[in-house]
């Protein structure tokens, strides 16, 4: 057969096309219907976000350099404590969880009871857990703490399950026919296989708590949120520019940090 027989015989697909266009123009319209009326956002919008960009280009410097209990960098301190602390806590309960979901290491049906686990977890957004631990524990830093661990819970065992069935299985069968014990398959067979993916996991939920950690103070659960929803509601563009300019050279830090480290453990440079 020739390539021109090939090309005239090839699948008709634009009927298939044409649908999928239209139903995802017709999506497009209706979700512009539901977002509203946008004309609030008119001339003092306008100038609020000039005033945010007026407030980052001029902070006050005698709040971001306050090394007090309510300056820029105590408030950055306790932002990273919370993603630092709740990621941490989040790892050693994942831990478990991924084990025991892991349809390779244990019974499928135990698998399946804590897959569904990990998925009802995931379920429940991260602003829902700082609000429902606000209620249990108060307002303060530890609600942003368990907020974070629970949170961290149910993505980083979704990661670690993953990683564990991609485990290579010959390596366990030839420590196995070694002689070794189970220690030593644990010591020598998989950890060396989990633990470049499993801190390159680690660090990418610490980088998301880090901004999690953020928007939870907007709440009550510390953090840098509340103190800038009050400088933004006092129009104190000053402190606003301050809490920003801090919060993105801590990103970026963090950043920078975290590619260095990700690099070193899955390229080893």
């Amino acid at each position: 057969m020739t390539v021109l027989q090939m090309y005239e015989k090839r699948p008709r697909l634009w009927i298939r096309n044409l649908v999928a266009i239209g139903v995802v123009t017709i999506l497009l319209i209706w979700s512009t219907t539901v977002m509203g009326d946008s004309s609030g956002a008119g001339e003092s919008g306008a100038k609020v976000a000039v005033n945010i960009l007026l407030g980052i280009f001029h902070p006050d410097l005698s709040f971001l350099f306050d090394f007090s209990s309510q300056g820029v960098g105590y408030l950055l301190l306790e932002t990273i404590s919370i993603a630092f602390l709740g990621t941490i806590v989040g790892f050693v309960f994942a831990i478990p969880f991924s084990f025991l979901g892991a349809s390779n290491i244990v019974p499928r049906p135990i698998a399946l009871v804590f897959r569904i686990s990990v998925m009802a977890i995931r379920t429940i957004p991260v602003f829902i857990y700082g609000l429902m631990f606000i209620r249990v524990t108060g307002p303060g830093p530890f609600a942003g703490l368990l907020t974070m661990a629970v949170s961290s819970i149910g993505m980083l065992s979704k990661m670690f399950i993953e990683t564990i069935e991609d485990l290579d299985p010959h390596i366990i069968e030839s420590l196995d026919a070694a002689g070794c014990t189970v220690f030593q398959k644990i010591r020598y067979g998989i950890i060396p296989q989990l633990a470049a993916d499993f801190g390159s996991t680690l660090i990418y939920r610490f980088d998301m708590n880090l901004r999690d950690a953020t928007v939870l103070g907007l709440v009550g659960a510390g953090g840098m949120g509340a103190p800038l929803l009050f400088a933004m509601s006092s129009y104190r563009w000053g402190q606003v520019g301050s809490i920003l300019a801090g919060l993105v050279i801590l990103v970026l830090a963090v950043e920078y940090c975290s590619n260095r480290i990700r690099n070193r453990l899955i390229k080893g440079y």
